[in-house]
């Protein structure tokens, strides 16, 4: 009796393993997949040429701004996989803490944990909504055709207007001023969406994952 139930316990926990390795395989599967279609969708839709040639005309500086936030936000090692996203074979990876002064604290360490994955879910989210939103596309689109043509006549550091010349960083203000207004009509609505369904979802796991 006693061997067989050795057996058993032999046989359930290999079980679990596998149901976990597999659990695991098809969520990094799944993630693979909506990363792919997105990135797919990106490509085709042109956005990912138009990006291109802004990154291409933007000054030395900004790209240097841009690319010391990326390496010290974005770093590769910083993103949990989706076994320890999702807790995949912990025996209870999510559960209810009622106590407010255990909750905090799991909540802080959530948050600074895994706020690289909260912040791709939040990004993955935002593209969807505006890839099925063609007002929106069209008026990025725009909004970034005038941003090179503006980029490109002042890369002599300024441009003429009916005889009035205007400094290249007069013109970037005013870009950004005109961008502001035009992406908080285009977005507004979205950007909302996205912030709700996001915040809940980032909430839930932040509170519930142990």
């Amino acid at each position: 009796m006693a061997e067989s139930s050795n057996a058993d316990a032999t046989n359930s926990t290999a079980r679990s393993s596998t149901s976990g390795s597999l659990g695991a395989s098809a969520a990094t599967a799944a993630l693979g997949g909506l990363m792919g279609s997105v990135t797919e969708k990106f490509h085709s839709s042109g956005a990912s040429d138009a990006v291109s040639r802004v990154s291409a005309n933007l000054p030395q500086g900004t790209k240097d701004l841009f690319s010391s936030a990326k390496s010290k936000f974005f770093k590769r090692e910083h993103l949990r996989s989706p076994t320890i996203f999702f807790g995949l074979g912990e025996d209870k990876p999510f559960y209810l803490e009622k106590n407010p002064s255990l909750l905090m604290p799991r909540l802080k360490h959530n948050v600074s944990f895994f706020y690289l994955n909260y912040s791709i879910l939040t990004a993955i989210l935002f593209v969807l909504t505006v890839l099925v939103s063609p007002s929106a596309l069209i008026g990025m689109f725009l909004l970034a055709f005038a941003w090179m043509s503006v980029i490109k006549s002042t890369q002599d550091g300024e441009m003429k207007i009916k005889g009035v010349t205007i400094s290249q960083k007069q013109a970037m203000l005013g870009m950004s001023a005109i961008s502001a207004l035009v992406l908080i009509y285009l977005l507004s609505h979205i950007f909302w969406w996205t912030m709700f369904t996001s915040g809940f979802l980032v909430g839930s796991h932040a509170a519930l994952r142990d």
